[in-house]
């Protein structure tokens, strides 16, 4: 043991290592692809991999073992790693709900966000986004699926992606 590892007390040392193993939870969790990105050695890499294919016990079992690797790695450029794998899903999500909101206004009366979405979006079919519109307020009265809702959208999603290409 080290001077540091002295210092600390058992629980102490037992939330670090419950913290090394939730990582390696997460660190199961990612895709092969993923994976291959990070930066730990081949010798985690493997039990990570090897882990994905276990049932219960063996894979809590595993988890542990993973754990105990762990201590030899670089804890924050793993953590890093992770957090950037997770930050383009969560822009993809405040994505989505941009345009719910904007679905939800003009679907709602909004009339001057029409207007700024043509100025903001080039392509956009006046025509077609009105029509959408009546539709989706028609099957609201009646209580009808939201077809017409869905599809505007999906046009506006549409829209807001091919602007970020």
């Amino acid at each position: 043991m080290t001077d540091t590892e002295r210092e600390k007390s058992k629980s102490q040392v037992k939330r670090e290592m419950q913290a090394l193993r939730d990582l390696g939870k997460e660190l199961i969790a990612l895709s092969g692809a993923s994976l291959g990105k990070m930066p730990i050695s081949d010798t985690l890499r493997t039990a990570v991999l090897s882990a994905k294919g276990f049932k219960r016990e063996a894979l809590r079992r595993q988890i542990q073992h993973i754990g105990v690797l762990m201590r030899e790695e670089d804890i924050a450029a793993i953590s890093r790693m992770l957090e950037s794998l997770k930050q383009p899903h969560r822009a993809d999500v405040q994505v989505l709900h941009e345009v719910e909101h904007w679905r939800d206004a003009l679907v709602g009366g909004n009339k001057k966000l029409l207007e700024e979405l043509a100025a903001r979006f080039d392509g956009l079919d006046f025509q077609h986004v009105r029509q959408l519109i009546r539709n989706a307020r028609k099957e609201q009265e009646r209580e009808q699926p939201p077809k017409s809702a869905r599809a505007l959208f999906r046009y506006l999603s549409e829209l807001r992606w091919l602007q970020d290409v």
